[in-house]
């Protein structure tokens, strides 16, 4: 504990803004998170947590209704009686994840023999559980009620990551059972799920963000992000579903087909975040671009991140390249150029949301070291070309990893960024022989390079991929990547290329949202949520929203899906089959990597972005978008509280005045005290400065047609808490319907007359089946794909 609270006490006061030498401090009484011992409680109470999947006991999950019965199964309230050949399916209310429990309170004729199947799918529910490993099903695990009643739990090993149905199948009588016997029956008077992910958090439901709109289907789109990232958040004694390779590493007999279990380490300390709940539960850099971000607006549970972290950087390899994902993998050399990019990526996000620079400089300045001889890596592989020249296919398992490589090269820019920022944080300057600058020019010629100018999207490589080549692919993931890197000489040479790549991805979106194209028959979250990122970086706010609606809503409510978590991908036609995959029962429907919008949608229409640890530093550029009458949002970090409320509005003209109505948005902020930043009213509007003295609520009306902004005065109806204790004076379900005063003097009352826009009509995506097989992954745990 003494330790603990010795790395709180550098998270919240080693706050280095600007110079390495500037400190900002938390303001003396200014609330804020410790993430070493998260809340109790929600940080932001309001309507917004009816969308919270995190149960309110995680210990006795119990489920929401009978699914299916066949055979000899009776029901009565508080009693289920399962006799021999029978089968019973239960359907948990969201998707969960633990230990299955039963209270037994009586047996006949010596107890019942079972097996219980697992499903995240309803697609796969029954017997036959859908799959943790590289097998196209699992096995049914055997469970024995014995002759005994009280409380029988399944074995420890056997906890499963996440699932939605469970199925109870008895055995059939003996054929040659004596005709007198009573007939084998077990009464079970309670079934639930003991559930150990998220173990940093003493409540699940005590969220340290928020988010809420007039879009009840965006809502639930945040929460799912939520509680995706709160499964895939695991006890590190309990991780890796690749059963094969543990067993091979362990030096252990090959399992038999099927076998399943979560019993590896893959990682020190009490919690870790990993790529997925079900599988593989394993700490992949991947999904730490997204998820990361993700997991500082919503729970805040910023020390499972510095697990994952420290056993990547625990594993380098001695020439500084970093593992493809944690242990088991890495013993055998894994590495992908992308995948080791995003263990820097996460590395930055880590110290911007926790404040803790500290962690690069402890151990004798190990971790920053560390950092260096990483990018090292990556920096000696851009040659003339001025483009990363890939030595790895790895990536996130899409084909077609080779050469000078653009996803890559912009991975690298954005990661050259970030780090002239952590060397100021960490107190560190720009070593000699390291010319961040000057190699962040040279990627950026490079990739401008890859520009088509008849397409307007950047192409995959400089050889075969090409505008030219004889494989033209102009990727999801490379696109996206080349704005969320905002290359300077990209704005320099045609500052319109950024919006119109934006555009010109949405010109590619299907019915059920935006094809990976580098990858045929995909639909994937992950490459999506890079596309997210990229619309906001473009200025095309609305595209991300519009692309959230399409795309994430199908993933919570399209066939087959869980309705309350996010999967790792779906085929283009909207099956759920992932199509690195034989089995559609292997898909993930918990991935970390698919939560992309928890973030997008904070830092897209609230506008909030951090630019120095914990936010001492800021910026808010909040566009409601035309999908959007209202929302309102923020999140906690060390520093305090950040909090944005924007609604659409109507000022009735004077009697006398003769104007027509005006209309317009109110942006109300709340910042944490001592912290300094620019908020933007309207998109390319009027920037004003605030802080670093006092931290309370803000008001403005943003008028339509380009008026000037005005202030609204201050009242007790404000909507944000600021410091006071969150959740202001208003948080009634029409917070936004209040009226208010501009300061010259016109009413400003809820705009009930916003329409959403219709969303338009797309076709489905036709299947390549050739493709699909070609670009399958037979053993994913021997090549070490995620």
């Amino acid at each position: 504990m003494v330790a603990a609270k010795v790395r709180t006490m550098l998270a919240t006061t080693s706050l280095v803004a600007g110079v390495a030498a500037g400190v900002v401090s938390r303001a003396a009484g200014a609330p804020y998170i410790d993430y070493e011992n998260l809340p109790g409680e929600t940080i932001f109470p309001g309507p917004w947590e009816q969308y919270i999947c995190a149960p309110v006991d995680k210990s006795h999950i119990t489920p929401a209704k009978i699914w299916k019965a066949n055979g000899d199964v009776k029901t009565s309230p508080g009693l289920i009686v399962i006799g021999q050949g029978a089968e019973l399916t239960v359907e948990f209310a969201e998707n969960i994840g633990g230990w299955v429990c039963f209270t037994v309170s009586s047996v006949q004729g010596g107890g019942l023999a079972a097996n219980l199947g697992y499903s995240e799918s309803p697609f796969f529910a029954g017997p036959t559980p859908d799959a943790t490993g590289d097998n196209p099903r699992d096995l049914a695990l055997p469970f024995n009620f014995d002759n005994s009643t009280g409380t029988k739990c399944v074995g420890k090993d056997f906890l499963r990551g996440s699932f939605k149905y469970l199925t109870i199948q008895t055995n059939a009588a003996a054929e040659d059972a004596a005709a007198t016997a009573p007939a084998a029956q077990v009464a079970i008077s309670d079934l639930w799920v003991n559930c150990s992910a998220f173990p940093s958090q003493p409540n699940g439901r005590a969220y340290t963000g928020y988010f809420h709109s007039s879009s009840p289907l965006l809502n639930r789109i945040w929460y799912a992000g939520a509680w995706t990232l709160q499964l895939s958040t695991i006890v590190p004694e309990e991780g890796s579903a690749l059963v094969d390779f543990n067993r091979q590493i362990l030096g252990l007999s090959p399992a038999a087909p099927g076998t399943w279990y979560s019993n590896y380490t893959v990682s020190g300390g009490r919690s870790v975040t990993t790529d997925g709940a079900k599988r593989d539960r394993l700490v992949w850099p991947g999904d730490m671009s997204i998820a990361v971000p993700g997991i500082a607006v919503s729970t805040y549970d910023m020390a499972s991140v510095r697990n994952a972290l420290d056993v990547l950087y625990d594993h380098q390899y001695a020439d500084g390249s970093m593992p493809y994902a944690g242990p088991p993998l890495g013993f055998r050399g894994e590495f992908s150029d992308t995948y080791h990019l995003h263990t820097l990526l996460g590395t930055y996000n880590y110290v911007l949301y926790s404040g803790d620079a500290g962690w690069l400089r402890r151990d004798a300045g190990r971790r920053w070291a560390q950092y260096l001889r990483a990018l090292a890596v990556s920096m000696a592989k851009v040659d003339g070309r001025d483009l990363l020249q890939v030595t790895s296919r790895d990536d996130w398992i899409r084909p077609g990893v080779s050469g000078h490589f653009g996803e890559a090269s912009a991975l690298l820019h954005a990661v050259l960024t970030r780090t002239l920022r952590l060397a100021a944080w960490a107190g560190e300057a720009e070593p000699d022989g390291q010319p961040w600058q000057a190699m962040r020019a040279r990627l950026e010629r490079g990739l401008l390079s890859l520009y088509c100018a008849d397409t307007g999207l950047f192409s995959d490589n400089a050889e075969d991929r090409s505008c030219n080549g004889t494989d033209r692919v102009e990727p999801q993931d490379g696109n996206s990547w080349a704005l969320i890197a905002r290359l300077a000489a990209l704005q320099a040479t045609n500052p319109s290329v950024p919006r119109n790549v934006s555009d010109n991805l949405r010109k590619r979106w299907i019915k059920f949202g935006a094809p990976a194209v580098e990858f045929p028959n995909v639909i994937s979250p992950f490459a999506s949520g890079f596309e997210l990122m990229a619309h906001a970086a473009a200025g095309n706010v609305a595209h991300a929203v519009e692309l959230c609606l399409l795309e994430w809503g199908y993933l919570l409510d399209g066939p087959g899906f869980t309705n309350s978590t996010l999967a790792e991908g779906f085929r283009t036609d909207g099956y759920v089959q992932y199509p690195a995959y034989p089995s559609a029962a292997r898909n993930s429907h918990a991935h970390g990597w698919a939560a992309g919008p928890t973030a997008v949608l904070v830092a897209g229409v609230l506008g909030i972005e951090l630019a120095a640890p914990a936010g001492a530093e800021w910026s808010i550029r909040p566009e409601l978008t035309p999908w959007l009458s209202f929302a309102r949002g923020g999140f906690a970090t060390a520093l305090g509280r950040f909090e944005v409320a924007l609604r659409r509005v109507t000022a009735a003209p004077q009697p006398a005045d003769g104007q027509q109505q005006r209309k317009g948005v109110v942006v109300e902020i709340a910042v944490p005290e001592g912290t300094r930043g620019v908020v933007q009213l309207g998109p390319g509007g009027q920037e004003v400065q605030v802080g670093p003295q006092g931290g309370g609520p803000r008001r403005w009306v943003v008028w339509e047609g380009g008026a000037q902004a005005e202030g609204v005065q201050a009242g007790s109806s404000s909507a944000l808490g600021g410091q006071g204790g969150g959740g202001g004076d208003d948080n009634s379900e029409r917070w936004y319907a209040r009226v208010e005063q501009s300061d010259s003097g016109e009413t400003l009352s809820f705009d009930e007359s916003w329409a959403v826009p219709a969303m338009q009509d797309r076709p489905a995506g036709v299947v390549d089946w050739d493709a699909l097989e070609k670009n399958y992954i037979q053993k994913p745990w021997a090549g070490g794909a995620q």
